[in-house]
């Protein structure tokens, strides 16, 4: 693996960072998850389509540059590098979008990409059903033919930012007598259809963009399936293979964090610039886990651009992001000592972190994934 870059990558990096630098909106937004935060969420995303940043890699037809995934990398460590927000159309962008250029048919990509990209259709995602929340395949909710479509009828629930959006792609169960994978459809479905029910709750942390949502006989047309009728888990295995591998969580993310946590821990020294031994010891090891897997990632993208598919090393990926997030916010908190109750950014990343376990599929799942899959262990 070639660790350097051309010089059109690097001029590409330049003309990122430029950019980033003149327009990262300045204070910091609000959260992302609350009403007033989403807005203004909204027009920083507007403005990054506006200038062809909002989606490097895909073609220009569909509102990007044809940048490779090398240089959708560079953007993203450009991106957090400045402190640029959250992207509240990431479950479109990073887990949608990749399983319609994979799926989707020539019509659906037209209808639905450009306006993913220039945040006019906010998507979120329904996975999760009560009864059914790590466990995909034990989900209930079902789609029943109808004249021209298809009649859907269920809850999903845990649907972030599902208050705020105006569409949700999920897994419906189109053959009554199926079990487990069998028998799933993927859909795709406007939120002010008659016969949807969005209903908004809080978090602890105050934000409000979580959502339940009910269906009750919600008519969708023939084009609202993804992929095809009865092959919803194989579709739904893609998007969760973006989800857990390479497009939710880029390792740019991950070395800005670290940036500010070396950063943190060198202000936090004694008068003789002396760090805690122990303190010091957890930030190298956050600063050693954050580059392995910035490395671990060119590996994958190095495969990818070979041509291999995603595959069972997205289980992998993910549990290393998630625990290393908690590992990296764990240690600042520390390093904060008494004062890190009152430091908003470092405690809400925090909580934010713990989430990372259980989103995207329970790490405890991923564990088993990668055990069987990986390892060829026999099923517990």
């Amino acid at each position: 693996m070639d660790l350097t870059w051309s010089r059109a990558d690097e001029d590409f990096r330049a003309g990122a960072r430029s950019w980033l630098e003149a327009n990262v909106p300045r204070p910091a937004l609000p959260s992302g998850d609350t009403s007033e935060g989403f807005a203004r969420h909204l027009e920083w995303e507007r403005h990054l389509f506006e200038n062809r940043w909002s989606v490097v890699s895909w073609p220009e037809e569909y509102g990007g540059r044809g940048a490779s995934l090398w240089q959708w990398l560079i953007f993203e460590e450009e991106y957090y590098r400045a402190g640029a927000p959250q992207r509240v159309t990431q479950n479109g962008i990073f887990l949608l979008a990749p399983t319609v250029f994979e799926f989707g048919t020539p019509e659906q990509q037209q209808r639905i990409l450009p306006r993913m990209a220039a945040a006019e259709d906010l998507w979120c995602q329904g996975w999760s059903e009560p009864g059914a929340g790590s466990d995909l395949a034990g989900i209930t909710s079902r789609a029943e033919p109808v004249d021209g479509g298809w009649a859907l009828t269920g809850q999903k629930i845990w649907t972030t930012r599902g208050a705020f959006c105006t569409h949700l792609f999920g897994l419906f169960r189109t053959d009554p007598d199926s079990t487990r994978h069998r028998g799933l459809t993927y859909f795709l479905v406007p939120l002010d259809a008659p016969g949807v029910t969005v209903r908004g709750f809080g978090r602890l942390d105050g934000d409000e963009g979580f959502a339940e949502v009910f269906f009750d006989g919600v008519v969708v047309a023939e084009e609202a399936v993804l992929g095809g009728v009865g092959q919803g888990w194989s579709v739904a295995m893609a998007t969760t293979g973006s989800e857990r591998g390479l497009t939710l969580r880029s390792p740019g993310r991950f070395s800005a964090v670290v940036t500010r946590l070396v950063d943190l821990a060198r202000r936090s020294a004694d008068p003789g610039g002396h760090p805690d031994p122990l303190l010091a010891d957890q930030v190298v090891r956050g600063w050693m886990e954050a580059e392995a897997y910035r490395l671990f990632t060119l590996q994958a993208v190095t495969a990818l651009a070979g041509g291999a598919r995603p595959g069972a090393e997205s289980s992998l990926n993910k549990i290393w992001w998630s625990e290393l997030d908690i590992h990296l916010h764990e240690t600042a908190l520390a390093l904060r000592g008494d004062a890190a109750e009152l430091d908003d950014a470092w405690m809400r990343g925090f909580e934010f972190s713990l989430s990372g376990p259980i989103y995207a599929g329970t790490n405890e799942i991923q564990r088993n994934i990668a055990a069987e899959r990986l390892l060829g262990l026999p099923r517990s």
